[in-house]
């Protein structure tokens, strides 16, 4: 029995998180076991230490792909929510969890730069723009677009709930 990886990727203020955890938890009302992986808390316990290079970044995506498809392998479903800003680290994560024999579902939370600056309530934007963060993503850093995600899910103007609905859907759908 092969489990799920479901990966949020966007920009710092998206809404990444809010909506894995909406889907985690519906997913667990049904009675699935879900694991959550969120970026900031695995670069506190699984990555502390690493910068924001770009090799730094690879490493910890790397190594965020490496832990999922172990515990997708089992037959859980594990949400990511991590920026993983570029296509390359995301492609070999996908290929970490496919290899594992689970499925892979990449959710684009496609929220704009400006939307997410507004959205921002740690001030970790306006320190960007001031040019007091360096290599910060969507400012001094790129973000690279998924090409082809499974699921593109535009949050502006909608509720963290109605885009949680759109997994489920999506998921509802999905061979297993």
């Amino acid at each position: 029995m092969s489990g799920t990886v479901i990966w949020f990727t966007g920009l710092s203020g998206a809404g990444k998180s809010t909506i894995a955890e909406l889907v985690g938890r519906d997913l667990e009302a049904r009675g699935d076991l879900v694991d959550y992986l969120d970026g900031d808390v695995v670069r506190d316990h699984l990555s502390r230490g690493l910068g924001f290079s770009k090799a730094d970044r690879d490493t910890n995506i790397e190594r965020i792909g490496w832990v999922a498809s172990r515990i997708a392998r089992t037959g859980a479903t594990v949400i990511v929510s991590a920026i993983s800003p570029y296509a390359a680290t995301r492609a070999s994560a996908r290929a970490m969890v496919e290899d594992a024999g689970a499925r892979f579902v990449e959710v684009h939370v496609a929220t704009s730069l400006d939307e997410c600056a507004r959205r921002d309530v740690k001030g970790l934007y306006e320190k960007a723009f001031a040019g007091e963060l360096k290599e910060f993503t969507g400012v001094s850093d790129p973000y690279e677009e998924p090409a082809s995600p499974e699921l593109r899910l535009e949050t502006e103007g909608r509720s963290p709930q109605a885009a949680a609905v759109d997994v489920l859907e999506y998921l509802s759908g999905v061979p297993a």
